[in-house]
């Protein structure tokens, strides 16, 4: 007993060291240790938490990426409305708002502004119980929000744990905005412009996509960061004075607060202010859009109250946004990963908000029509709040009367093959698995883990055997040569050999695994495994009509038709015969375990929440070595419900039905553990 004691006071010694680095590295911006030794802090703490489940807390550092992927998000109401702001872009708005302000108070009352800068970003509330973070939703119509708890939880910089001697600030809604620095953002888009994705046109968008993600763990890989701006007690009876005071207070109990806000006398120190970050509002990280000016007292406040949309002590004091107006010169076509094709504005160089801009995101075809931009156009450019310069309008008075319509490509500029439109989307794409613009992505997502799992395959060796022409698709993988890679820069013999022989094992892969290796386009992980599933053997599948395929559960048309079309296309097929020369196993295999164990057999099993012993995807791999079945949705034929730290609707939907829910404990017992 003694030494689980110290054990658990080990533990607790570790989330307070990692908390404190949190908030010096999220927060403070003022690292004490390397990235190497706070990884070596969480990992001591994870092999703790995975020896000893019982001392797990919803607060630990480890459960920041948790839960589980979800359909759809539970709508939450808010305790209070969440209020947008009026806006005013000029000084003499401003000081209307003042006489308003004014007017509403009693005669001569005395009364101050404090100013914030407007970031932007996405409103979200969170709330706090017993010092714990039980909540997290967005904004919403302001009177509900969706319940984003999980996806919340992954931003570093919110402490999912408060500590205070007052306890009135331990059951408390605290608001504020999560957005993106620009450097991130840029990078993201970089990203999805290379897997041919759209971009994110600005900071809020690219925040409220991310929020909305299914996945946790997809979440915790963006970069968001929020802002604290807003404290509310649980509690009718507290001290909490002024919104001045509101910000210290989050201060003291570790939230990020924007660090330039300022407490104003009158409206002639609030448009100062205002004119001052106008001035430096590029100097920052991140992107604001103005000033938020509010009435300090929260006395003040109650009594002048709120219309229907917006409160009468707070307006939005908001930047003109710049424009400029250049001429078009022309558009080209880039290629993503995925064969999605866009259009990019190229310009005559302007300046704009500081930076010279030489190009400017046009979307797709449609944006292309609705503007009706052709090459010559003078164009008028916007970046007010937008991360990538946006064509706005064309300036048609001076249009050359020699223009001609923009006519989209019919072929990929890259490899010229024939550009497909699906119904009902807009994206142009290109199919041609060997496209050069997107075969290095193609090669490494058929490397990867999740696909043919070739080890040592990654990016830089895949830019290296293309660079030296030694592959052009990942049907070439099968027929390198050793003495080929060896005497490539940072190969050497022991590599060529450990990679051949990843190339060579990865020819046994499950069916399943090679059709989502294929990259065919809607097709993920699940999808190949009811195509395998069903066909058997990729020859059927390449035989099969759009729908047959499209009958099978859980496939639905628009993925139908991509399969079928896909391998309609003689520069695929041409590729996957050379894996079928190879010797790549085109056939699922019909053995059934060779232990079968009766608890696990042709039982129907679905986890919810974080297991602390095993990844998703490992304890799903365990259930079916033993002759089980995973899914994704409980169902009344659904068996078992394994349920692990913060589970989803799925143990509510298991409750109602009747199904067995497990512990994670009875559940490792089943596994014989």
């Amino acid at each position: 007993m003694e030494d689980k004691e110290k054990i658990r006071q080990e533990i607790e010694r570790l989330r307070r060291e990692i908390r404190r680095h949190d908030y010096l590295y999220y927060v403070l911006a003022q690292p004490e240790i390397s990235d190497y030794e706070y990884d070596m802090l969480m990992k001591r703490l994870e092999e703790l938490e995975r020896q000893y489940p019982e001392f797990i807390t919803p607060d630990s550092p480890t459960q920041r990426v948790a839960g589980e992927p979800t359909k759809e998000f539970p709508v939450v109401r808010h305790r209070k409305p969440m209020l947008s702001l009026s806006n005013t872009y000029n000084e003499e708005e401003v000081r209307d708002f003042d006489r308003r302000v004014r007017s509403l108070l009693q005669p001569g009352e005395p009364y101050e502004y404090v100013c914030e800068l407007k970031i932007d970003g996405v409103a979200m509330s969170l709330i706090y119980e017993n010092g714990l973070l039980v909540r997290g939703a967005t904004r919403g119509d302001g009177e509900q929000g969706d319940d984003v708890t999980n996806n919340v939880k992954t931003i570093r910089s919110i402490p999912l744990k408060i500590e205070s001697d007052k306890p009135y600030l331990l059951n408390i809604e605290v608001r504020g905005e999560v957005y993106f620095h620009r450097e991130a953002l840029d990078r993201l888009n970089e990203e999805r412009i290379a897997n041919g994705e759209p971009p994110f046109a600005n900071p809020r968008n690219a925040a409220a996509g991310s929020l909305k993600l299914q996945d946790p763990r997809e979440v915790a890989r963006r970069p968001l960061r929020m802002f604290c701006y807003y404290l509310d007690p649980l509690v009718e009876d507290h001290p909490i004075k002024t919104q001045y005071e509101c910000l210290k207070l989050l201060e003291q109990l570790k939230f990020p607060v924007n660090p330039h806000h300022k407490l104003c006398r009158n409206i002639d120190e609030v448009i100062e202010f205002w004119r001052e970050w106008q001035e430096k509002k590029d100097t920052l990280p991140y992107d604001i859009d103005g000033v938020v000016v509010k009435v300090n007292s929260l006395e003040q406040q109650n009594r002048l109250g709120a219309t229907a949309k917006s409160p009468r002590w707070a307006i939005a004091f908001k930047f003109p946004t710049e424009q400029a107006i250049t001429q078009l010169v022309d558009i080209q076509w880039q290629v993503g990963r995925t064969g999605i094709v866009t259009p990019v504005a190229i310009l005559r160089p302007v300046q704009l908000l500081g930076t010279t801009v030489s190009r400017a995101t046009l979307h797709n075809v449609d944006e292309i029509r609705r503007l009706d931009v052709r090459i010559g156009d003078y164009v008028v450019l916007e970046k007010g709040g937008e991360i990538i310069p946006k064509i706005i309008r064309v300036v048609k008075e001076k249009r050359s009367p020699d223009a001609q319509p923009y006519e989209p490509p019919t072929t990929c500029p890259a490899c010229g093959s024939p550009l497909v439109r699906y119904e009902g989307e807009v994206a142009l794409v290109c199919e041609n698995v060997g496209c050069p613009a997107q075969v290095a992505r193609r090669i490494e997502h058929f490397a990867s883990r999740r696909a043919m799992d070739i080890e040592g395959l990654g990016e830089k060796v895949v830019e290296l055997l293309l660079k030296n022409h030694l592959i052009r698709d990942y049907g070439d993988l099968y027929y390198l040569k050793a003495q080929d890679i060896a005497i490539l820069e940072r190969m050497g013999e022991k590599s060529a050999s450990n990679l051949l022989q990843a190339i060579e094992a990865s020819k046994q892969r499950p069916l399943d695994k090679v059709i989502f290796a294929l990259g065919i386009r809607y097709v993920g992980e699940g999808a190949a495994r009811l195509l395998a599933d069903h066909f058997k053997s990729l020859d059927k599948l390449m035989q099969a009509s759009v729908e047959e395929i499209a009958q099978i559960p859980g496939i639905g048309w628009k993925t139908a038709k991509s399969v079928y079309d896909f391998f309609r296309r003689e520069e695929n097929l041409k590729v996957i015969e050379k894996l079928r020369q190879a010797g790549v196993s085109f056939e699922m295999a019909e053995e059934k375990p060779a232990e079968v164990d009766e608890r696990f057999y042709q039982k129907t099993f679905v986890f919810t929440g974080a297991l602390s012993r095993y990844s998703r995807d490992e304890a799903s791999r365990l259930v079916e070595e033993r002759g089980g079945i995973v899914s994704n949705s409980v169902s009344r034929k659904t068996d078992y419900v394994v349920v692990g730290t913060d589970p989803g609707s799925k143990l509510q939907k298991a409750q109602r039905l009747g199904v067995r829910i497990l512990t994670e404990e009875e559940f490792y017992q089943m596994l014989g553990e």
